[in-house]
């Protein structure tokens, strides 16, 4: 089967998912729709299964292999776990940018044109102008343009993430999954990673891994609140963090556990 791209609302809809790692259930029943062109921020405390829900929306969590899963995730309507989905073509379309900046040994230029080559991009005007593309909706083409044959290595926290990001833009996703992606950022690298986000969502749907309730507030448009592998509310971030339905999450959000 081939992941189309469909100009729909919703771009995921999660029905009745569960997840065991061996016998421990991981993820409880979650049902739930992710919208096109918004941030999504998934909350909870540590061990809740914020991460593992976000990695089975690419199914990078099937690289573990004591998982078992259940019920569907609809892709625009196509059911990410029918063995006739392609799941390089899948990640392909789902980008994922990780907690630690993880850039590869290698020059800039190479970071971000790695997706396009293993795509088998070979025109060296094509690649100058996904090269610059990227970079520059990573908002970090005016910092680098000059030092493209650099060793990645050599920038610094923040610029080594949104040059993940531009990695990850590179081939052309819709989706992006981040998985805390500032948490191990200084203040200032943060907020460039926040303003980077709330532009990016006007091409891209966002789905971030967030332990920082202030920023689900800040960059989100709904908000997800998971507690011990159940998804206790979702719902706009604004109601959310003004008018939580359920007492748990209202106890997270104001401090009383987590």
């Amino acid at each position: 089967m081939t992941i189309e791209t469909k100009d729909k609302g919703i771009v995921y809809d999660v029905k009745g998912l569960n997840l065991w790692y061996g016998q421990d259930q991981a993820l409880r029943d979650i049902n739930m729709q992710i919208y096109k062109n918004q941030v999504t921020a998934v909350i909870g405390p540590s061990g809740c299964g914020k991460s593992t829900f976000v990695k089975t929306l690419n199914r990078m969590v099937e690289n573990i292999p004591i998982v078992r899963i259940g019920g569907e995730i609809l892709y625009h309507g196509e059911n990410i776990f029918d063995k006739s989905v392609m799941v390089e073509e899948l990640r392909t379309k789902v980008g994922m940018v990780f907690q630690k900046p993880n850039p590869f040994p290698k020059t800039i230029y190479e970071n971000v044109l790695y997706g396009p080559k293993i795509h088998g991009i070979r025109d060296k005007k094509v690649h100058m102008e996904i090269l610059e593309t990227s970079l520059k909706a990573a908002a970090l083409w005016d910092e680098v343009k000059d030092r493209l044959g650099d060793n990645a290595y050599g920038l610094s926290g923040g610029q080594q993430q949104r040059l993940c990001i531009a990695r990850a833009l590179a081939v052309q996703p819709e989706v992006i999954l981040m998985d805390e992606p500032t948490s191990a950022l200084d203040p200032i690298a943060t907020q460039k990673i926040e303003d980077l986000i709330n532009q990016l969502k006007e091409n891209y749907s966002i789905i971030i891994v967030t332990h920082s309730m202030q920023q689900a507030g800040r960059i989100s448009d709904k908000t997800a609140f998971f507690l011990m592998g159940e998804l206790i509310e979702y719902d706009d971030t604004s109601k959310i963090f003004s008018n939580p339905a359920k007492k748990q999450t209202e106890d997270y959000i104001t401090g009383r556990f987590g």
